[in-house]
């Protein structure tokens, strides 16, 4: 067996879930007990009497963007599809496309928004590898503004299709969202509510934000045998010095970190690197799998994950290997909702 194939695992299809909660933090959650190895099934709205006053809980609070283009072919009229991965200073874009045939460099993508009309043409100018274009739209407008008026939540394919229906909008998007730059949701984030979060400051625990604009290195699937020849792309993230500062007083104050979510995970063990936590922003392209030692996070709260990862391999290089496969036939068996828009673990 490969060492990828050790992260494989049969889901049954019925338990992907295909749309939120009504109320976010009705989710389940599935608390692993390290030090005892045992599993306990609460609710995320029990975070408030599962973590203890005095530890501090990060969030990533990168902002998901419509970056899910539609369009044809100008000359053919061929469906074209394309996901937006940032721009540069020159207003080049970095784009993933997809579409039958083959593209070539000077050839234009009219795009279309959400009722299928036609809106600005885009200029594919390069092919950059691995699927990824260098293109340049054919208009002034902000990239931001463009993206909102034409582009599509970019949903998983596990979910709908990838067909975003409009209240994705604002379901698969965090309610502290604030700096636009992912294509991905933060999902361990989606289960919190501003009462959720109120009540667990009121508890005496702190609230600290860093960034992580989820891109293609998060979700992109593993192709190689070994891991350690998977490459990851890299994603943007930042800490700033005064998180960094109430952190380590938090831990210093023997309070416990607790990440929420993986890229809350990668963007502090990145910005610990040297051994100690400091300010940082940067590309990080940090694949966290065995025999890695955790320095940054004490706790974390995370989502249910594909099967044969980069995110269930950092899950279970943190909570242990037998112990979180134990937790995931026990959250199949119990019926436990997976994915994106699915229930949660905690593990302590």
């Amino acid at each position: 067996m490969s060492e990828l194939e050790q992260y494989d695992y049969h889901l049954p299809r019925e338990l992907i879930a295909q749309s939120p909660l009504t109320d976010r933090s009705d989710a389940r959650l599935l608390v692993v007990r390290r030090e005892t190895q045992t599993l306990e099934h609460r609710f995320v709205r029990d975070l408030p009497a599962i973590v203890a006053a005095g530890d501090g809980l990060v969030l990533n609070d990168t902002r998901v963007i419509p970056a899910r283009l539609v369009g044809y072919r100008t000359q053919t009229g061929g469906r074209w599809e394309g996901l937006y991965l940032g721009s540069d200073d020159h207003g080049v874009w970095k784009i993933l496309a997809k579409t039958r045939g083959k593209l070539k460099p000077g050839e234009t993508v009219t795009l279309q928004d959400r009722e299928g009309r036609d809106t600005c043409r885009l200029m594919l100018l390069d092919q950059v590898g691995q699927g990824l274009w260098a293109a340049r739209p054919e208009t002034d407008e902000d990239v931001l503004n463009l993206l909102d008026r034409i582009g599509r939540v970019p949903l998983p394919p596990y979910i709908r299709d990838g067909q975003m229906v409009d209240s994705d909008r604002e379901t698969y998007q965090t309610v502290y969202a604030e700096k636009p730059g992912a294509v991905a949701a933060p999902t361990a984030g989606l289960h919190f509510t501003p009462q959720l979060l109120e009540e667990l400051q009121n508890g005496g625990i702190e609230i600290c934000r860093v960034t992580l604009h989820v891109g293609l290195g998060t979700f992109r699937p593993i192709t190689a045998a070994k891991l350690d020849e998977h490459p990851m792309h890299a994603e943007w993230a930042s800490i700033d010095a005064p998180t960094v500062s109430r952190l380590n007083a938090i831990r210093a104050a023997g309070g416990r970190i607790v990440a929420v979510g993986t890229t809350a995970v990668r963007t502090l063990e990145t910005a610990t690197a040297s051994g100690q936590l400091q300010a940082w922003q940067g590309e990080t392209d940090l694949f966290i799998r065995p025999p890695y030692q955790f320095r940054a996070v004490d706790v974390l709260l995370t989502n249910f994950h594909l099967p044969k990862s980069t995110l269930l391999i950092l899950v279970r290089t943190f909570g242990g290997d037998g112990l979180i496969r134990r937790a995931y036939d026990e959250a199949i068996r119990e019926r436990y909702r997976f994915y994106s828009y699915g229930d949660a673990m905690l593990i302590v």
